[in-house]
Parts: C-alpha cells; sequence; structure tokens
C-alpha cells in the first residue's frame, strides 16, 4: 500500500477544501492516487449541500456576455469556495448562463436573477444542484448590465479571476479592447474624478493632512522650523490630486504607451469612455487562512485527549 504522507494530505486539502481527515481518509482508500482521491471527496460531499451554505466563497470566476451587435452586455462574479471548482466545466458554464441570463432579461438584483428560468428550472435550482454535485457553496455575488448606442468591449483576464466590461464612444474595436486591457492591469477606481466616492478622497485627504503634521511634529522637535501653512496646504493638495490621477481611467498613462494619459488618447482618437466595470474575483472579501501545521497539531491533541 502507498505511503500517505503529510504533504499529500496537505496537497489534496488545498485542493478540495476538505477536512484533514478526510482527505487522509480519500488518499488511503485511492491507494494514494491523488486524481481518485479528489473523486471520491467529490462523492463524499456531494450531500452536503446545507452545511456548505454557510462557508465562505472568495473564489470564482467573472463571466462576460456581449450581444451579437455589441450593443448590449453583462459582466457576472460567480463566487465559490476552492480555485479546484473555479476550473469545473459545470461551474464555468454555470457562469456563461448568468452572463448571459443578465444581458437578455436585465433582472433588477441577484435574488431576481436566481428566479429566472433556466434549463426547464429556476437559476436558484441550478445553483443548488450544482452545490450538491460539486459539494462546495457557490453563490452569485454581482453583475452589471450596459445597453448602448455606442461599443462595447470586454476583456477577461488570469483564469477570469479579473474581468472588464467597457462602454466606448467613438474609437473602434481596437482601441475599446486596448482600454479593457488598460483596465484590467491598472485597475482605476472610476472614469473620472466625478466618479470617486466622496469617502475615499476624504480619508486621503485626512492622511496626507496627518503625514504633515507629524512632518511639522517632527521638525519642531528637532528645532527646525515647519512650513508655512499655505506650503502645508497645497502638500495636502498635492497628494490628494496624486490620488485621483493614479485611481482615475482619464488621469493614468497608458499601458501601450506611457508617454500619454488615457484622457490624450481619447482626444487623439476622438473617442469616449462613457463607462465601465471591473471585476475582481474575491474582492473585498475576507479569506480564511489554513494553517496546516496548526491543525495537524489540534488533530493530535483532540485524539491524545479521547485516548486518555
Amino acid at each position: 500500500m502507498a505511503e500517505i504522507t503529510a504533504s499529500m494530505v496537505k496537497e489534496l486539502r488545498e485542493k478540495t477544501d476538505a477536512p484533514m481527515m478526510e482527505c487522509k481518509k480519500a488518499l488511503t482508500e485511492a491507494g494514494g492516487d491523488m486524481a481518485r482521491a479528489e473523486e471520491i471527496l467529490r462523492v463524499k460531499l456531494g450531500n452536503k449541500a446545507s452545511k456548505a451554505a454557510t462557508r465562505v466563497t472568495a473564489e470564482g470566476v467573472v463571466g462576460v456576455h456581449l450581444s451579437a451587435d455589441g450593443r448590449s452586455g453583462a459582466i457576472v462574479e460567480l463566487n465559490c469556495e476552492t480555485d479546484f471548482v473555479a476550473k469545473n466545466d459545470d461551474f464555468l458554464a454555470l457562469a456563461a448562463t448568468l452572463s448571459r441570463l443578465v444581458a437578455e432579461h436585465n433582472p433588477a438584483d441577484v435574488a431576481a436573477l436566481s428566479a429566472l428560468p433556466c434549463n426547464g428550472q429556476t437559476v436558484e435550482a441550478v445553483r443548488t444542484a450544482l452545490v450538491g454535485k460539486i459539494g462546495e457553496n457557490l453563490s452569485i455575488r454581482r453583475f452589471r448590465r450596459f445597453d448602448t448606442d455606442a461599443r462595447l468591449a470586454s476583456y477577461v483576464h488570469g483564469g477570469a479571476k479579473i474581468g472588464v466590461l467597457l462602454e466606448l464612444a467613438g474609437g473602434d474595436e481596437t482601441l475599446a479592447r486596448d482600454l479593457a486591457m488598460h483596465i484590467a492591469a491598472s485597475k482605476p477606481k472610476a472614469v473620472s474624478r466625478d466618479g470617486v466616492a466622496e469617502a475615499d478622497i476624504a480619508r486621503e485627504r485626512s492622511i496626507a493632512e496627518l503625514k504633515a503634521a507629524e512632518e511639522q511634529q517632527k521638525a519642531a522637535a528637532e528645532g527646525r522650523p515647519g512650513k508655512p501653512p499655505e506650503i502645508v496646504a497645497k502638500m495636502i493638495e498635492g497628494s490628494v490630486q496624486k490620488f485621483l490621477k493614479e485611481n482615475t481611467l482619464l488621469g493614468q498613462p497608458f499601458v501601450k504607451d506611457d508617454k500619454q494619459t488615457v484622457e490624450q488618447l481619447l482626444k487623439q482618437r476622438g473617442a469616449q469612455v462613457r463607462d465601465f466595470a471591473l471585476f475582481i474575483v474575491g474582492e473585498g472579501i475576507e479569506k480564511k487562512s489554513n494553517d496546516f501545521a496548526a491543525e495537524v497539531a489540534a488533530q493530535a491533541a483532540a485524539a491524545a485527549a479521547a485516548g486518555r
């Protein structure tokens, strides 16, 4: 019989997110065959859909759909628990279906999307059945739909971990795709300053003010004269403007020619970015951290206590 090592158990756990002891049992049953052990775990976890619903879904994919005429489209984030499932064909097919349904039916929210008909059932019924089949929690996190008289372009990167949908007036197909790629790479918060949340600007201003105050205090402690108030004010405003330049699409240097900004490029091409959506899988979700060594120690301690 093949020796089941701790590293094998760790590898299988990272791939499937199954409990450590279940991974060890599956590897033993599979005679050390990793692929077979994964299959065994999928079968065993298939009836745990209700328990899966409480688990964090911070992995997944971004699905994008464009209509044939390029005038309507949608972008959807579908989440799961592990990157292993994010590569599952059924999971990927569901993400593609969801983006198409959003583009075609324009649901108001995730609840409305979940109620739409899908393959003779509702979207929610399809999702629940897939949870049971795969053994992981799956969730529809967010979506956006575009409908325009201009041009839509999309770009998906990194195994569908980053997705962009862009609305461009003027220009051509190549420019639209280049800009979608730029957004995926540079991750702007908005098209222009008007689209940046006031809370984000206020936070940056507060940080700049604190830095300026610290510098003034340091100067005083060292017996040096501090900067005049008007200079401090200009420094603070300069920090805010730098933040806006770095985080707005129009202010960023174009990734394919950093000698010009995106705003300059658009003026040169007689085009305008009206809007965009940038989805990054798991953005803002607190992911759990698996400490394998600690888990092994905890399991060993529990076993020792039970044997007393």
